[in-house]
């Protein structure tokens, strides 16, 4: 399959290159070419006349719960750890491994609708999650939630084994879910497996001050020094939410190149508090983004998180200069597939994969002209989203989605699923 995007706006989102006026072509899954027009006689299966409209790398949503969209408005107005303890994890324990797969892909049709091409998922089923991904076509990295209820380390080991290497659309990673919900031995049995594989390691990580606090009272170290202590970094990683950071474990991020991921949407609603995104780029930490799970966000809008992100380091920093579009933007593509481990799909070049979307620019909330990067980031919204492709196929486009089933399915089972676990 061959398309060409052409009377194109190109932010490849390389460094040091600035917008321009162009055309790019996909051969199959791959950009074949990046630029400002060429004669050719090629033949194409498709000519996609973009009218001036933006093409950039797709977001990278790099962290999220995907089958969490069961719980979407049932448990909201609580602190993390009452919505954790006494509504999400007893609902979760009903779910099914079918249950997963039908919520997931009504996650991913959110997605889609907000230029997401690729997702960093940590949830339950991931056998399941990985059929979603196949039969959407959706890129999903999940990493491991391993914790003292389950899977067994054994489990985890056997998930990363057979879960890579099966499709370009699906990838498992090591990780466990916080150290609040793991005792000292598992921690240690997860340190000896990535020293084993070689692998990074990814855990949600001082999200809240009492997480922070209990582990203190524990060990006498914060998480991230605890971790660090049991070797987890050795090969990288980093971790989700990072609001309460010393400074010693930003230190630590930045001796071991940890990336740290921000869920500002999610730590607003729950008040878990603001992540000090400036003072991870001071220290030269990459930040990514992600949105959290549908049930604690409750959308899975990037154009929202983005926004919230430069928005709060303004309020916090009381400097409006602070956190500006060009880096959140940044964040949001580059930095999201450097955490999950797609450089591959990092930036619009030739060669690599396509994962791209195209932003509308013919929507009042896009004009006048004056500087496009800023609009998507301080006044786009999902609404901007024209088409979304993911390795080479379009997926959503004009309101239509192209993933092999009617939304309207999706919609009826992922009903049928909360009814009867709320039964």
């Amino acid at each position: 399959m061959k398309i060409r995007f052409y009377n194109a706006r190109i932010l490849t989102m390389a460094d040091g290159e600035d917008m321009f006026e162009g055309e790019l072509h996909v051969t199959d899954n791959l950009i074949s070419y990046v630029g400002n027009g060429k004669a050719h006689d090629e033949k194409f299966d498709r000519e996609i006349d973009c009218k001036g409209n933006v093409l950039l790398p797709g977001f990278k949503n790099a962290h999220t719960h995907s089958g969490m969209t069961a719980m979407r408005s049932y448990a909201d107005d609580l602190p993390l750890q009452e919505w954790l303890n006494e509504k999400i994890f007893p609902m979760e324990a009903k779910m099914s491994g079918e249950d997963c797969y039908e919520l997931s892909k009504l996650a991913v049709l959110e997605y889609l609708t907000t230029g997401v091409t690729a997702v960093f998922d940590m949830y339950l089923a991931p056998y399941d999650i990985a059929r979603c991904a196949v039969d959407t076509g959706m890129k999903f990295v999940q990493v491991s939630g391993i914790n003292k209820f389950g899977p067994s380390i054994e489990e985890m080991e056997e998930r990363y084994l057979k879960l890579n290497g099966q499709s370009p659309l699906s990838y498992f990673k090591l990780g466990f879910h916080a150290e609040y919900t793991c005792d000292l031995p598992l921690l240690e049995s997860i340190a000896a497996l990535a020293h084993k594989y070689k692998q990074p390691l990814w855990a949600h990580n001082s999200e809240t001050r009492a997480e922070v606090e209990g582990c203190i009272e524990r060990y006498g170290k914060t998480p991230t020094e605890l971790m660090d202590s049991l070797g987890m970094f050795e090969y990288g990683g980093g971790g989700y939410h990072c609001i309460y950071f010393t400074e010693h474990d930003i230190e630590i991020f930045k001796k071991r190149g940890l990336i740290a991921v921000t869920n500002p949407g999610s730590n607003t609603k729950l008040a878990s508090g603001i992540c000090p995104v400036y003072k991870y780029m001071d220290a030269g930490i990459p930040v990514a983004i992600g949105t959290d799970g549908p049930s604690s966000n409750n959308c899975l809008d990037m154009f929202r998180e983005m926004f919230l992100v430069t928005g709060l380091a303004k309020l916090e920093t009381q400097d409006a200069a602070a956190v500006d579009a060009m880096q959140v933007l940044k964040m949001a593509t580059v930095n999201g597939a450097k955490a999950m481990g797609l450089t591959d799909a990092d930036v619009l070049k030739e060669g690599k994969e396509a994962d791209i979307v195209m932003i509308d620019l013919h929507q009042p909330n896009m004009q006048p002209l004056n500087n496009i990067a800023k609009n998507i980031v301080y006044s786009g919204s999902k609404q901007n989203v024209k088409l979304t492709m993911v390795h080479g196929r379009i997926l959503y486009e004009d309101g239509e989605y192209h993933i092999g089933e009617d939304p309207e399915d999706i919609y009826r089972k992922s009903n049928e699923i909360i009814k009867r676990l709320t039964a």
